[in-house]
């Protein structure tokens, strides 16, 4: 009887399943979109229970729509957008505030006072991380603050707190177990990378008493089962969730970087690339952060990470703010539909800018307009302002790396832009890689609970079922692609120099 594994691909606009079978070939798959919430410019937050009910909803459709047993799932991994934070009720289960998502930059002034504090280095040292507000520490901290009556509920044991992975293991296992896996874990500025675990001084610091946080667990094990109430899973009681990490390690696990020096990046709201950096972490000195990839069998895999706060939501914007699009692929015939964005540059400084600059207080900027711009050289230039994003980070991972990257891979709803991976690999003179299965994020979830359930023997094993379905080359002049990355270099500067100077 054919065995396969679940994913649940909780990300942050939408909730997904998927079914795999031993090949790593999709048997059946469900999404559903849930809202976005800005109370305030530079805030982002989710209803945790509408991600609950989407990310339900989605497993139980792709399990019907597979037309199998459901005892033929052998386990169930689960990956999760990263960093967004969750308060909720250890007796009711219930969320006392909606969730405050990755994106969101409210806690910019705690930083501050962090970083005046000179918390920097330990920081860095114990975590690997950076001080930002991208990171759930802060969160927490926000919430218990400014929530009334939050922080006496925490001291007194009554909340528990957790990433998008602790919130979903709580509510599938029927409030039984509040586990965090060592990836998101060490997304927080909480935990401790070379012990792993919790750090004191560090939620002293925030404030946050250790009672609140989940019980940091490997990414490979099982951590407990589907409860026999769940209304709509009843069919699912009793399977086990045997992996967990969040969505940029997932995807190198899944993208097969098993080993030192193979990196990729994902093409998803953010982009996201990490290199595999072996058993030691990577401290890096060009504004990239250091995070546990995964840990499998007893061995703990490092990555260097860096990440780009809005990229497919560049897209999103151009079609749902600006409505110059209708859908995503008409932003790829308008873009091929001239030669070039017309000296036209998108700093998609939305939320702030990630790594390298950790700029809290960027802007979005559009620079280089004239009278003569269409709206295909802004979709031009918002495809081109991705590509240019994921440079940067690919040239701070080699100042740090022991040695460079000889190949990318990538992956994620925009890696199927052929006029976007070909401005990469231009930019990056360097030969991108997309896989034949492009969802490599939901792959690594079900490939972390395969190991666990022995669907899959090794890492070899799993190695095998990648394959390429395409590889670009650099094919534009260097001397051209230098110019357009300087040009995108001083779009950045007046990006960054818009709240200092009031330009």
């Amino acid at each position: 009887m054919e065995t396969y594994i679940a994913a649940l691909d909780q990300g942050t606009t939408s909730s997904r399943a998927i079914l795999f079978n031993r090949a790593g070939e999709i048997v059946a798959r469900a999404q559903y979109p849930f809202r976005q919430i800005y109370p305030q410019p530079g805030w982002v937050e989710h209803d945790p229970m509408e991600i609950w009910a989407t990310e339900k909803r989605a497993l139980a459709e792709a399990v019907d729509a597979a037309h199998i047993d459901p005892k033929q799932i052998a386990a169930i991994g689960i990956t999760n957008q990263r960093e967004t934070t969750i308060l909720w009720d250890r007796t009711t289960g219930q969320p006392v505030h909606n969730a405050i998502v990755w994106q969101c930059r409210r806690t910019a002034a705690i930083c501050d006072q962090l970083k005046a504090d000179g918390l920097g280095d330990t920081v860095t040292d114990k975590t690997g991380l950076l001080i930002d507000a991208y990171f759930s520490g802060t969160k927490v901290k926000w919430l218990l603050d400014n929530v009334p009556g939050l922080r006496e509920r925490a001291e007194r044991g009554e909340l528990c707190a957790g990433t998008v992975d602790a919130w979903l293991i709580w509510n599938l296992t029927g409030g039984q177990v509040h586990v965090t896996d060592y990836s998101n874990a060490s997304r927080t500025m909480l935990f401790n990378i070379h012990t792993l675990q919790w750090d004191d001084d560090l939620c002293r610091a925030l404030g946050i008493p250790l009672r609140l946080l989940p019980q940091p667990r490997p990414n490979s094990e099982a951590y407990g089962c589907i409860a026999a109430d769940i209304p709509g899973l009843e069919a699912l009681a009793g399977i086990p969730i045997c992996g967990s990490a969040g969505d940029q390690p997932a995807a190198l696990f899944g993208q097969a970087c098993f080993a030192p020096g193979q990196a990729k990046n994902t093409y998803g709201t953010g982009c996201f690339t990490l290199m595999n950096v072996g058993r030691e972490p990577v401290r890096s000195k060009a504004g990239l952060v250091t995070s546990v990839g995964w840990s499998v069998g007893g061995q703990v895999t490092y990555a260097l990470e860096g990440s780009v706060f809005n990229a497919g939501s560049t897209i999103q914007w151009l079609r749902d703010e600006l409505g110059l699009i209708s859908s995503a692929p008409e932003c790829d015939r308008l873009a091929e539909s001239v030669p070039d964005a017309g000296g036209v540059c998108v700093v998609p400084a939305f939320t702030g800018l990630g790594a390298p600059y950790w700029d809290m207080y960027a802007r979005g900027t559009i620079v280089g307009l004239t009278r003569g711009t269409t709206k295909a050289h802004i979709a031009r230039a918002v495809l081109d302002a991705i590509a240019f994003q994921v440079t940067d980070l690919v040239r701070a991972m080699n100042a740090d790396a022991p040695c460079p990257l000889t190949t990318l891979r990538v992956d994620g709803g925009a890696s199927v832009s052929d006029i976007l991976m070909q401005t990469q690999a231009d930019l990056l003179r360097l030969p991108v890689d997309r896989p034949a299965q492009v969802e490599t994020t939901a792959f690594g979830a079900a490939a972390l609970a395969g190991l666990a359930a022995g669907v899959w023997g090794s890492l070899d094993e799993l190695g095998t079922l990648r394959r390429s379905q395409c590889l670009f080359q650099p094919q534009r002049d260097e001397a051209a692609c230098a110019a357009d990355y300087a040009r995108w270099c001083r779009a950045v500067e007046r990006s960054r120099a818009w709240i200092e100077n009031e330009l």
